[in-house]
């Protein structure tokens, strides 16, 4: 008999039993992470999409392990909303979203605008608006454009930028921030 069966839990709920515990036992750090090992340190991630109307809110990552499982729901929720296309959305995205969210100090969600984007989504897109790529890093999980209720563009983008670890866009006129694990730039107004 497995551990599963004798005591009735999975490995995925006694991981958000945890998780919960976590949330509410961990020590407030300083607005960034704690990478200590053991330290219960966890990373979270709050999203909205006002496409799907679909929410999210899951610990993703524990003391330095990501869970897989959390991962999977952020795959599906990163979808390409038009044809439904799920791809796997690189780790260090989803940590400078959730870093640059802690820095916010919000507790609101991210709105989700874009996430992954198939080639023929991105290609319909170009031929809308010159501020699409053509090989964006939507089209392999490593961007997300985003956008929070109670901050302005620009304290996203500082927020992100802060971060010193990819890419950060600000489309102020759009009302968005995009993010990405790319080389570290910046760009808009």
């Amino acid at each position: 008999m497995t551990e599963n069966q004798q005591t009735g839990f999975t490995r995925r709920g006694l991981l958000g039993i945890f998780a919960a515990t976590a949330a509410v036992a961990a020590p407030h750090y300083a607005n960034a992470f704690s990478f200590r090992r053991g330290g219960g340190d966890f990373r979270r991630l709050k999203l909205y999409s006002g496409r799907t109307g679909e929410r999210l809110d899951t610990i993703y990552w524990i003391d330095g392990d990501y869970i897989p499982e959390a991962l999977d729901d952020i795959n599906r929720f990163f979808r390409d909303w038009r044809d439904n296309r799920v791809h796997r959305i690189e780790t260090r995205t989803l940590d400078i979203m959730a870093a640059a969210h802690r820095l916010l100090e919000v507790d609101e969600p991210y709105m989700l605008l874009s996430g992954y984007r198939s080639p023929q989504t991105n290609a319909m897109l170009r031929q809308r608006s010159r501020n699409v790529a053509r090989n964006s890093r939507h089209t392999i999980g490593q961007a997300a454009d985003l956008r929070l209720r109670t901050r302005t563009v620009q304290q996203v983008a500082r927020a992100a930028a802060a971060c010193n670890a990819g890419g950060v866009g600000r489309y102020s006129r759009s009302n968005f921030v995009h993010m990405d694990c790319g080389p570290v730039r910046t760009w808009g107004t």
